[in-house]
């Protein structure tokens, strides 16, 4: 394996004292150290500032730390692809963890045809079992929102294309991907082994993630108009129910 291609790691971080270190060891683990590690952090209040300044005194590789307000968990991703030197850029929040060789796997795909997107498997775990095993074929890309934790893009690619839209709050991440698919500009290439994992929960979990999920649907012409309006009239009726349900008499 080439080990001249520099791999760009990025963590958003905000008050991840409690999983963070999963992460970050999981980093640590991989038998490929032509890598930097670039933390946003957005003004964490516990501990995590120094479990990653822990962490970066063990690390073999660089680890680059921001500390700053931010506007979300897309602002801090479009931060640290702009600071990232890397060819090969992935995304891993700081719940979330990779497999001990998920670098090693994805650049032996990536090395092949030097793909601008490769992604591979994810576990999906609910209440720390796993509830779901994804794969990606590129059809099942354009129904679902990829898991970005298996998914690494070329640097060139976000200089080219553009970074996350912040209009979204939950699911910028499928609108890039849906527009880069729709536009077919770009080389996609599945990965066919386990890269990550991923603790279900967050904004994406919720029903604005998945009414956003919806509207990017419509938009991109994946869905007919009476699918979008039955479920989001759905979703929006499920809100409602649970706020009833929670009013205590």
């Amino acid at each position: 394996m080439d080990t001249s291609v520099k791999i760009s790691i990025i963590t958003p971080t905000y008050n991840s004292a409690k999983t963070v270190r999963d992460t970050l060891n999981s980093v640590l683990a991989q038998n490929y150290t032509n890598l930097e590690h670039i933390i946003v952090d957005g003004k964490s209040t516990d501990d995590t500032l120094a479990i990653v300044n822990e962490y970066k005194e063990k690390a073999p590789y660089e680890v680059r730390i921001v500390s700053e307000k931010d506007n979300g968990i897309y602002d801090a991703m479009n931060k640290g692809i702009g600071l990232a030197t890397g060819e090969l850029v992935g995304i891993i929040n700081s719940d979330d963890w990779y497999e001990p060789d998920a670098i090693e796997k994805t650049l032996r795909t990536y090395q092949h045809q030097k793909y601008e997107i490769v992604y591979g498997m994810i576990r999906i775990y609910q209440d720390e079992k796993i509830s779901e095993i994804q794969f990606y074929s590129h059809e099942f890309m354009l129904q679902h929102m990829i898991c970005h934790p298996s998914c690494f893009v070329t640097k060139a690619t976000y200089e080219d294309l553009g970074t996350f839209d912040l209009k979204y709050r939950s699911s910028s991440d499928y609108d890039w991907m849906l527009k880069r698919y729709s536009e077919g500009k770009t080389t996609f290439s599945t990965n066919y082994d386990m890269i990550a994992n991923m603790r279900a929960g967050g904004m994406s979990g919720s029903n604005l993630g998945y009414r956003e999920t919806l509207k990017l649907q419509l938009e991109y012409h994946q869905i007919p108009k009476s699918y979008f309006w039955f479920y989001t009239i759905k979703s929006h009726i499920g809100d409602i129910v649970r706020k009833i349900h929670s009013v205590r008499f």
